[in-house]
């Protein structure tokens, strides 16, 4: 049911697809990017390596990379379980949409895509399913260091890591304590901030056996991405793994800068070019490697995208809505 926040947060009765200046920013670093690309490297000799990619490889990696979109929406599945149960199909469809829309919208304003498709195919609250995706985000992120400690580790190996890495993992205690903390006398009352906050601190997961579950999904997610995505770089750059990862860990944090392009270009490019040049990278070498990583992400994104429209977005056998079981 919505409440009088959901339906402020949905005034117009449409999704607002980015404001008229993240649209123009994105325009501009796309530019930028083409013109960059132009004078340092060169269009045609920047796509030459494409003609010498083995087809069954390309084929495989593309496999591995909708399997991790796939992965995705079994954890949005799992995290909303019981009350998504039997619509699968749906949720695929909404969760590859959600992906394609932030692949290719400006400043991240594809995120929003996910609310209102909840919305609209299951009847979810705006605001209970962006603090829900919030948390989804928020081991997207915790993942990622763990995967930071594992390129420490292949770098410079030490047991310091592998301590590091439990202790980060032992910190998912914390996961089912916070519901509580909705309960306390800090944010009760009225007020449309103490409001949010409990809200938040109800989405977060609190079942032990759940959050391992949501967590092994997310680790199988960003595992099988980075190993595809590494792959494609491999072949455009040769470098050690742990180089290589550390490429691929600075494309997909691009996500985190202040700024981001039309379809991420400008933005995933210069981060990846940030990662990787202060470990002796040569500079063009490396925009190029980063260009053609961007090119694979767009190209699966689309072809995904549209497969993803094939997919049914009825869900009126789902039963019930009640809150979510995390």
């Amino acid at each position: 049911m919505s409440t009088e926040q959901d339906r402020a947060a949905s005034s117009g009765g449409a999704l607002r697809l980015g404001r008229p200046r993240d649209w123009a920013f994105g325009a501009a670093l796309l530019a930028a990017l083409v013109a960059a690309v132009h004078f340092t490297v060169g269009w045609a000799d920047l796509l030459a390596p494409w003609r010498t990619f083995p087809p069954l490889l390309l084929a495989w990696l593309f496999l591995l990379t909708s399997v991790s979109y796939a992965l995705r929406a079994v954890r949005v599945h799992d995290y909303f379980r019981p009350r998504f149960a039997g619509c699968f199909p749906v949720v695929l469809r909404l969760s590859v949409l959600h992906n394609t829309a932030n692949n290719l919208m400006p400043m991240r304003t594809g995120e929003m895509v996910f609310p209102w498709l909840m919305r609209r195919y299951f009847g979810e609250g705006l605001l209970d399913s962006a603090a829900a995706l919030m948390w989804i985000r928020l081991l997207d992120l915790h993942f990622l260091a763990l995967l930071a400690l594992l390129i420490l580790n292949l770098s410079h190996s030490s047991w310091i890591w592998w301590a590091a890495a439990l202790l980060w993992v032992a910190g998912l205690a914390v996961l089912p304590r916070l519901q509580g903390l909705a309960n306390l006398h800090l944010f009760a009352g009225e007020g449309r901030v103490r409001g949010l906050v409990r809200r938040v601190l109800r989405a977060a997961p609190r079942r032990p056996w759940l959050i391992v579950r949501v967590y092994l999904w997310t680790g199988l997610v960003w595992s099988l991405k980075f190993a595809a995505f590494t792959s494609v770089l491999h072949f455009f750059l040769p470098a050690d793994l742990w180089r290589l990862l550390t490429g691929v860990m600075g494309a997909e944090l691009s996500s985190v800068l202040p700024f981001h392009g039309i379809a991420g270009s400008g933005s995933y490019e210069v981060a990846a070019v940030a990662a990787l040049v202060p470990l002796g990278i040569d500079p063009k070498l490396a925009l190029a490697a980063a260009v053609n990583l961007h090119l694979f992400l767009l190209g699966n994104t689309l072809v995904l995208g549209a497969l993803a429209l094939l997919l049914p977005h009825s869900a009126k056998h789902l039963a019930g809505h009640r809150a979510p079981d995390a």
